[in-house]
């Protein structure tokens, strides 16, 4: 089980929280300190869809111009657009028996977990 995102993002935040108080010791990929791997970030864009894994809700996407938009309107260049600013995934990715989850609300965590 490996959790993936950025340190300072409150939902990662609030995962990792959820995460230890459940006794749940996960190790941390942060996506600014230790990169984005294309092939990691391909396979979870075909398991969950790569419109899914773009933030277009976040501060990044707002920032972009409107070209860089449009170049992430396919799998090829929202992926490039993720590599060059991973702020745009979709985060937290819980990667847990090599499937991936994304973002995080309680009660999607407690669903997984069984708990």
């Amino acid at each position: 089980m490996k959790l993936y995102g950025i340190s300072n993002c409150t939902t990662v935040k609030k995962a990792r929280a959820w995460l230890a108080a459940h006794g749940h010791d996960v190790p941390f990929h942060d996506f600014r300190k230790d990169g984005v791997d294309p092939a990691w970030l391909k396979r979870v864009a075909s398991q969950v869809g790569w419109q899914a894994l773009v933030n277009t809700r976040g501060t990044t996407w707002r920032t972009l111009t409107e070209s860089e938009k449009a170049a992430a309107g396919d799998e090829t260049g929202a992926i490039a657009l993720m590599l060059a600013k991973p702020s745009v995934i979709k985060r937290p990715v819980l990667e847990r028996d090599g499937r991936y989850t994304l973002g995080f609300a309680e009660n999607q965590y407690q669903d997984l977990f069984g708990e």
